[in-house]
């Protein structure tokens, strides 16, 4: 992993919609420049930081793909979410000044380093900061419940329907296609998330390409039909006696 000390203007990146920066005035800008002074690479398969790391820092993800994962009682890798360029990692370590996951690369991948101590300072300098720091968490915490509502109440074309089109519509937001995206996770690892066995994630896909709502070649989705993906998603599972 090499460690970059290099000014990182917040004012110019493209994904400042997307991340911390979000509504800013240009002199809080040029402050939070100052702050995010380092960036810092990580290969395929390298780790950000692992659960137990002490607490220092929030990482706004500047290009690439990461998956974090928390390890079971019984020895097993669960994955607990994907994260993709514009969003935030780290938040997981605020309570108990210690990271509680582990955050993996799924491909090579960049990150812009928040000294949380410093990022606190100017927060409260800058209520804009302030109030968005406060979004980010809430969106965490409203992302959970989502997962939670996948695992508890959805079966399993529900929650893989759910997947694809929250993934892709992440992906739209930042420029990509609206259709068409590349799977930087395995089958197992969507598995782990949507709590799903892995051949029951290869079915489910294998049924959503034979009924010609996706096409699907090796880690290449095509979605074909949204709205039949949408379909299932708003299934209510009332009438399905």
């Amino acid at each position: 992993m090499d460690l970059h000390r290099i000014k990182v203007a917040c004012s110019s990146c493209n994904l400042r919609e997307l991340c911390i920066p979000m509504g800013l005035a240009p002199e809080e800008l040029e402050q939070l420049d100052n702050l995010i002074a380092t960036r810092r690479r990580v290969r395929r398969g390298g780790t950000l930081f692992s659960a137990g790391d002490p607490f220092t820092a929030l990482y706004a993800v500047r290009s690439g793909f990461f998956k974090t994962s928390v390890t079971t009682a019984d020895g097993r890798d669960q994955v607990t979410g994907f994260q993709m360029a514009g969003e935030i990692l780290g938040l997981d370590g605020i309570v108990q000044d210690k990271h509680a996951c582990s955050a993996i690369a799924l491909e090579d991948a960049e990150v812009c380093v928040l000294p949380f101590d410093k990022l606190e300072q100017l927060s409260r300098a800058f209520s804009t900061l302030q109030h968005h720091v406060h979004r980010i968490m809430s969106r965490e915490i409203v992302r959970d419940q989502g997962v939670m509502l996948l695992l508890g109440s959805m079966r399993a074309e529900e929650r893989l329907a759910a997947f694809l089109l929250n993934l892709v519509q992440r992906l739209h937001a930042r420029g990509f296609s609206k259709s068409e995206m590349v799977l930087r996770m395995t089958r197992e690892e969507i598995g782990s998330y949507l709590g799903m066995k892995l051949e029951t994630v290869s079915r489910t896909f294998s049924r959503f390409q034979d009924e010609g709502i996706i096409e699907v070649k090796q880690r290449y989705v095509r979605i074909l039909d949204p709205a039949a993906l949408e379909a299932i998603v708003n299934h209510n599972p009332a009438h399905d006696d």
